[in-house]
């Protein structure tokens, strides 16, 4: 299970005194306990490793956003800092889709679902990330469903 891979992360982090990998792994355990928290009144509960990824997912994000922005505003040593926990953030990601792989994707869905116009876009995105929404970003696929059925 992938929560037991980011537990057993920070251990190694922990013994090889590496103060910044481990800062970056409570972050994410931090996370996810705060997602165990809200999951608990939850009528249905998702997979675990789904729920992780989700997590993570979400803290790419944001990461990849406060970069910019703190490029953006000047504050490269900020940005550096950021971008630290996002590489360890991303160690424990799944593979991503290539761009090449997602518009396949993209395509063999559109033909299955008999997408043909943008009034379409929902049932593809909705298919997309049902089946692969762990290894998309789908900020991304969400551009390249809506070029596809422009």
């Amino acid at each position: 299970m992938l929560r037991d891979s980011i537990k057993a992360a920070q251990i190694t982090a922990m013994k090889a005194g590496d103060k910044p990998r481990l800062a970056a792994v409570r972050l994410i355990l931090a996370k996810i306990k705060d997602r165990d928290i809200e999951l608990r009144t939850a009528d249905s509960l998702p997979d675990d490793d789904a729920m992780v990824i989700d997590v993570l997912q979400k803290m790419v994000k944001q990461r990849r956003e406060s970069i910019q922005l703190f490029e953006e505003g000047g504050r490269p040593e900020k940005a550096a800092e950021e971008q630290a926990e996002l590489d360890v953030i991303e160690t424990f990601l799944p593979a991503q889709l290539s761009e090449d792989e997602t518009k396949a994707l993209i395509e063999a869905i559109k033909a299955e679902v008999g997408a043909e116009s943008m009034k379409d876009m929902g049932k593809v995105v909705a298919a997309l990330k049902a089946r692969h929404g762990t290894q998309l970003d789908m900020g991304k696929a969400s551009g390249w469903v809506k070029a596809a059925l422009a």
